[in-house]
């Protein structure tokens, strides 16, 4: 079984509404966090700074990596007939960019409050789990406690409007303040 390790940041920053957070956008309605495969003689953090820097644009000295938050995930899945054993190391980092520039590997990305995150990864349990513990570490507490005021999400996706009815940021779509 092949065996790929990767590493990754859950990039959020503090707004007038609350927390949001950054998911980017791939083909086929997949939402996920900047992240990719470790190299050779890299660190996890190493690659998931890189990673965050190809897939968004933001450089490390525009975030701010909370020290005491860590977490990962492994599952297995299939890849053109061969068994792929899968670990994702994630961090967790604050940034007051608000504006993203996205990898060729994505189509688009959206600032979620975090009850618009849970939706837009809703069919991803990890990555639910994922952000319900970072949000959770955020708040201080160990379970998410009570649900904060929902905030309509920013988003640029090309094509139309993102879930949650911000529009894409496309020319001639509606812009909305972050």
């Amino acid at each position: 079984m092949k065996r790929e390790i990767t590493a990754g940041i859950i990039v959020f920053r503090r707004t007038r509404e609350g927390l949001k957070f950054l998911i980017l956008y791939h083909r086929g309605g997949y939402w996920n966090f900047p992240k990719g495969h470790i190299e050779a003689e890299e660190k996890s953090w190493q690659a998931a700074l890189r990673e965050t820097r190809e897939e968004t644009g933001l450089k490390s000295t525009e975030l701010r990596i909370i020290p005491s938050f860590k977490t990962r995930n492994q599952f297995v899945f299939n890849r053109e007939k061969e068994k792929v054993f899968k670990i994702v190391i994630l961090f967790l980092a604050e940034t007051r960019e608000p504006r993203i520039t996205v990898s060729h590997e994505h189509s688009g990305y959206g600032w979620f409050a975090y009850p618009d995150a849970k939706k837009i990864l809703g069919k991803y349990k990890d990555n639910v789990r994922i952000l319900d513990s970072a949000y959770a570490f955020l708040r201080g507490k160990r379970v998410p406690g009570g649900r904060p005021h929902p905030q309509r999400p920013h988003a640029h996706v090309p094509g139309g409007r993102a879930p949650g009815g911000e529009s894409s940021g496309l020319p001639g779509s509606r812009q909305h303040s972050q």
